[in-house]
């Protein structure tokens, strides 16, 4: 019987425009009166991710900064920063690739160093809680860095990733989009989250479903023992998945969690079955 489900947000569960649907608040109390907790996954910051889901916060438990940190009611369960000298070196080689901009993002508020467009629009609307500051270094050690974020103006495999890959020991860099590439702590991952919320509520990895589309949700699928991705998905993450549900932007995952909750939960077979609804 599934007790855990987690949602990747970008390209998974919210729409083309970018936007939540609404159909997911009714889902997840229902989903919370049957035991079921619901788990946004995202690389959001803390601020921008419990505003979106305020209606039903209180029955989710929420994956930020892509795994770096967890949080449950205001309770933060896990927060695995990035050491400062690894802050350091990473923001000196994103400064010296054109075209790519760095983001320190700790567990209450993102900093930035640069207001040029597009990135300070494509930045402020995931990040709603930020400071612009004069030079990032400013902050190293002061706070916790979750994770430093890079947005490439072509693209991230290009730019970002391509720029940072050489100096990767003792970090985990991740494609999580298109023009978005994270270095973060060796194990900070969605994956590492999902486990402490297993922990926390003593949920079973066969307890537990997991929707994702990007590289950076492959170890969130690998902790869950059902998992699915939709249409649109990266190939390899679809090659990681047991389903393939519609595209996010056919609604894919309210599609599936409307068919979960149709199925009668004395089914013990239920998750095998709810992708006959599709």
């Amino acid at each position: 019987m599934i007790k855990l489900i987690a949602s990747d947000l970008d390209g998974t569960l919210l729409d083309k425009k970018g936007n939540l649907p609404q159909e997911i608040f009714p889902i997840v109390r229902r989903l919370f009166e049957r035991g079921v907790l619901f788990v946004p996954a995202s690389g959001r910051q803390a601020h921008n991710l419990e505003n979106m889901f305020a209606p039903v916060k209180d029955h989710c438990a929420f994956i930020m900064e892509n795994g770096a940190l967890v949080r449950y009611r205001g309770q933060t369960l896990l927060l695995n920063p990035l050491a400062p000298e690894k802050v350091k070196t990473a923001l000196d080689i994103v400064r010296e690739t054109p075209g790519a901009y760095p983001i320190l993002c700790s567990d209450k508020i993102a900093y930035i160093e640069n207001d040029i467009e597009p990135f300070f629009t494509r930045t402020t609307t995931p990040y709603a809680s930020y400071k612009l500051v004069k030079n990032l270094d400013e902050v190293i050690g002061k706070t916790p860095c979750c994770k430093i974020s890079v947005f490439s103006e072509k693209s991230a495999e290009e730019q970002g990733y391509k720029a940072l890959l050489p100096h990767s020991q003792g970090v985990k860099l991740t494609i999580s989009g298109g023009h978005w590439c994270d270095v973060s702590a060796p194990t900070a991952h969605k994956g590492t989250a999902i486990k402490k919320i297993q922990e926390f509520f003593k949920i079973k990895r066969e307890e537990c479903l997991a929707f994702g589309d990007q590289m950076n949700d492959v170890e969130m699928l690998r902790a869950c023992a059902h998992t699915a991705a939709p249409k649109n998905a990266h190939p390899l993450v679809k090659a990681q998945a047991d389903k393939i549900i519609p595209a996010n932007t056919d609604g894919g995952v309210i599609k599936a969690l409307t068919a979960i909750l149709e199925t009668p939960r004395s089914d013990e077979q239920g998750v095998r079955l709810w992708t006959k609804n599709l």
